[in-house]
């Protein structure tokens, strides 16, 4: 099993999430985040100040998947979560030992 992490920009969750659905991909956890990459952040004007923003927000989505569905996800999210630009996100994968469903107990690709 993989756990995959994606970043990507936060108006691209719907069409990501609607294009992981229409891939057979169930379940994924999403969280807000912010960070920065290579672009370290950008410069705002508020009532006449400029002011630098270290930080932008960010979607983090977390897909635990079978290891034959891997590159079915990663697919997905690098093809629609792309424009092109910078700021895009990355796509981190993790190996997962094992995973328990707590309501029943089921443990592997069972409990997925």
């Amino acid at each position: 099993m993989k756990l995959v992490s994606a970043i990507i920009k936060p108006f691209k969750l719907q069409e990501v999430r609607e294009a992981l659905v229409d891939a057979g991909i169930e379940g994924l956890t999403i969280s807000e985040v912010k960070g920065y990459g290579r672009q370290k952040g950008h410069t705002e004007m508020y009532r006449g100040a400029e002011y630098s923003v270290d930080t932008l927000p960010k979607i983090k989505l977390e897909i635990l998947v079978e290891d034959e569905k891997l590159s079915t996800v990663t697919d997905v999210v690098t093809k629609t979560a792309n424009t092109g630009k910078i700021g895009d996100g990355k796509i981190f994968i993790t190996s997962v030992d094992d995973v328990i469903r707590i309501r029943t107990g089921e443990t592997g690709s069972d409990a997925i």
